[in-house]
């Protein structure tokens, strides 16, 4: 029988990034299941807080070159690699210099004593969240690798879900794949407006196709998601009543993870939902 196949996409990675809920779930995750008999793949943004050389990431010269059309504008995709310590994982990452050289992740510093990211998030948050998302399936379809499992993980993923159930919904890499989100609590959508739409709407989409992300004259990006994925994970400890509601209203499994043991939860859960037993 051939090994399942896991791709892991997120928004943020220890040690790449700081330690938080997120980055710790996605360093231990796909180690985790690559040891339980997976094969994975690992895809993340190159953000400029990544010291290359420190990481030793390079360029993987057969992947880059393709240019990824954002609100009418071309911007070349870099795609860079490195050696996860401690495991024997590559990690992927998707580079441009307009959306991810700058020094913080999603938000100005208020001061350069500042260890948070307190200030305004970037205006252009939109564009890179579209970025990443069209070149994550584009770099899928590079590898010619088909996913039984695509993982998405916080907000800058959460149309993923959406772009395979539509735009590429006659890629038959994506024919099988189950689609999971793992939702983190997070207000980055409240900067968003109704641009939203026209600007996520790549290819042939339409504006209205985005209806479900939209809520009234802001954005729910979670609520997008949820839409169009077939399995939800609680990633974040606290949540607000409404994002609960959302939750609650989800129609597929979900999985919270409350407790240190969340590696075989999270194991079992995908071979829930691929039809698979769990060791």
């Amino acid at each position: 029988m051939s090994k399942k196949k896991a791709l892991i996409v997120t928004q943020e990675m220890e040690p790449y990034t700081a330690l938080n809920e997120l980055s710790a779930i996605a360093r231990k995750l796909p180690q985790y299941v690559q040891e339980k008999g997976m094969e994975i793949r690992v895809l993340m943004p190159r953000y400029g807080v990544i010291n290359e050389r420190r990481h030793r990431l390079h360029e993987v010269v057969r992947l880059s070159g393709m240019n990824i059309i954002v609100d009418d504008d071309d911007y070349p995709l870099i795609i860079k690699v490195a050696s996860l310590p401690g495991a024997r994982i590559q990690v992927y990452f998707l580079d441009n210099d307009d959306f991810f050289k700058r020094k913080t992740l999603f938000a100005e510093k208020t001061s350069e004593e500042s260890e948070e990211e307190d200030g305004k998030p970037f205006d252009d948050n939109v564009e890179r969240m579209v970025f990443f998302s069209k070149g994550v399936v584009e770099i899928v379809k590079k590898f010619g690798w088909a996913p039984d499992i695509v993982h998405c993980q916080g907000w800058m993923t959460s149309l993923i879900p959406f772009y395979i159930k539509t735009t590429y919904n006659t890629e038959p890499l994506f024919e099988h794949s189950k689609l999971i989100y793992s939702l983190y609590e997070n207000n980055i959508d409240k900067s968003f407006d109704r641009s939203f739409a026209s600007k996520a709407a790549i290819n042939n989409l339409e504006e209205d196709d985005l209806s479900s992300y939209m809520e009234g004259d802001g954005v729910n990006l979670h609520r997008g998601a949820l839409s169009n994925i077939d399995g939800l994970i609680v990633g974040s400890s606290d949540i607000s009543a409404d994002t609960q509601k959302l939750i609650d209203s989800f129609g597929g499994p979900v999985l919270k993870t409350e407790d240190d043991e969340y590696l075989p939860k999270y194991l079992a859960f995908y071979n829930e939902l691929i039809g698979e037993e769990a060791e």
